[in-house]
């Protein structure tokens, strides 16, 4: 059974490409955008929101909710990893994406990555959850805070905490 399929299939295709030819790609599909025209959809206006937003701080995270009330599980989870890493409150800011459905769909199309949290240190963007995670598991996250120094050494404090 499956020989007969498998001959009558290539019987098939050789009949049909005598008489229609097959089809070459003349170039890339137009249905799939480059970097390029999706960094031309981006306005201007908020590219540089988001320049100006990715710049605020040594730490930037992209989420949905805030720090203090995350209304995602993969927002949740990389601020908890932020946490237990010991970043400098004062070196961090937070944007919540679901204020702004500008800045909601812009972050997307400016990091090239399509799902929210996104983390950037030292303006360069590191990844999403998954990515966040598995670096906080395999000690890169900690190794690259720590050479930005944006985390709270032991003995030191954050400027906006009382000293008991």
């Amino acid at each position: 059974m499956f020989s007969r399929t498998v001959f009558s299939r290539t019987v098939r295709q050789t009949a049909f490409s005598a008489i229609r030819p097959a089809a070459t790609p003349v170039g890339p599909s137009p249905f799939s955008l480059s970097l390029a025209v999706q960094r031309r959809l981006l306005s201007d206006a908020v590219r540089q929101a988001i320049d100006k937003a990715v710049a605020s701080a040594p730490v930037v995270l992209f989420m949905k909710g805030t720090p203090e009330t995350p209304q995602c599980g993969f927002s949740r989870a990389s601020i908890q990893v932020l946490g237990l890493q010991g970043v400098n409150p004062d070196k961090f800011a937070a944007y919540n994406v679901l204020e702004d459905q500008d800045l909601r769909q812009g972050i997307k199309e400016y990091s090239d990555w399509p799902t929210i949290p996104q983390l950037y240190v030292d303006k360069e963007f590191v990844g999403g959850c998954d990515i966040v995670i598995s670096m906080h598991q395999n000690g890169e996250l900690a190794k690259l805070l720590e050479d930005k120094g944006v985390v709270v050494r032991e003995g030191e404090q954050a400027e906006g905490e009382k000293r008991e």
